[in-house]
């Protein structure tokens, strides 16, 4: 027992023993290059798509008590099954903010610790946000091939829509939900939202309802955690609320949002358009979306700058580390 009353970690002696180089480390799909070669080397790396990103073959050449910690990211994260292959597992550091993609629960009853890499990507994914507005509201990208395949000399391009002054709408006041929000601010936006439960620290207006958030505003943001709740909360109820004028941006997972009833919208003209940088199956995306002129298409780049990747992968490294040495995570969620 320690000083506390609480019983020691019967490990924690073997882990200050052993050199950090010697544990093994399971990365599930290739990430950030620079997070790849960290984690070769600090740890014993082992890469799970040289197996076919099978488990199961994964298995056939390797111990599977070898592995005591996993790095996974958006696309593959540490499952049930996964869990149960690996009988020493300790950790789960995610490469990412997102947690969609780990079994909390069955991490939770074996003791695994879990970290993300919060903060560190809230910027960029918030810039992103305001950069797919400008692109749908301003048709940056439809302007820009105008100019490319040379119609701008036979005819001006038209007419855009404004975006400073607008209502935004955010679905989901967190970190990043409240960096969009100040950026939006920035541009005489008046803002709104809607959450499990109003924020003390905002001044902005509260819904509790999503279709009357969706009513009240002309683009509609959603920038709200994955969890079996908020999945499909952008249904074809709310898409109506929101409108023929109004715009949809998503920038949290594709699951947030119904892609059958948000290509119908489109294609029927009861919603305005749509900035996308995820979605339901990626890397997937629904075949009609791609010749919409009032849709801004992105493949799920919103943490992707140079410093922001790297930032997130000293992450990762610092998590391992700090569980491996017996110190507390930097980021822990569980």
């Amino acid at each position: 027992m320690n000083q506390t009353g609480k019983e020691k970690n019967p490990n924690l002696k073997k882990i200050s023993g052993i050199k950090m180089k010697s544990i093994g480390v399971l990365m599930t799909c290739p990430m950030h290059k620079y997070l790849e070669q960290q984690l070769e080397t600090h740890f014993n790396l082992f890469k799970l798509w040289h197996c076919n990103s099978s488990i199961t073959e994964f298995l056939k050449t390797h111990q599977g008590n070898t592995i005591r910690a996993v790095v996974g990211d958006t696309n593959i994260g540490a499952d049930a099954e996964l869990i149960a292959s690996f009988p020493n597992l300790e950790i789960v550091a995610s490469y990412s903010v997102g947690l969609d993609k780990i079994d909390l629960r069955k991490c939770e009853e074996k003791g695994i610790r879990v970290a993300n890499t919060p903060d560190v990507l809230t910027d960029d994914v918030a810039d992103l946000a305001i950069g797919l507005i400008l692109g749908v509201l301003r048709r940056i990208c439809a302007s820009d091939e105008y100019v490319r395949i040379g119609k701008w000399k036979d005819a001006d391009f038209g007419l855009a829509t404004k975006f400073s002054g607008k209502s935004v709408g955010i679905v989901g006041l967190g970190r990043i939900g409240t960096a969009i929000a100040k950026r939006a601010e920035a541009f005489g936006c008046s803002i709104s939202y809607f959450s499990r439960s109003q924020k003390p620290f905002a001044n902005y207006k509260f819904y509790s309802n999503i279709i009357d958030l969706a009513t009240s505003c002309q683009i509609l943001i959603v920038a709200c955690a994955l969890t079996e709740e908020t999945r499909h909360i952008i249904n074809r109820e709310v898409i109506d609320a929101l409108g023929p004028k109004g715009i949809l941006i998503n920038i949290g997972r594709g699951a947030h949002v119904d892609e059958t009833e948000l290509v119908s919208a489109l294609l029927e003209g009861r919603l305005g358009g749509a900035g996308l940088d995820v979605y339901e199956n990626e890397p997937e995306v629904p075949e009609e979306l791609l010749g919409l002129g009032n849709v801004v298409l992105q493949p799920h780049v919103g943490s992707d700058t140079v410093e922001t990747s790297d930032a997130m992968a000293d992450l990762v490294i610092s998590n391992l580390k700090a569980h491996f040495s017996n110190k507390p995570l930097l980021t822990p969620v569980i």
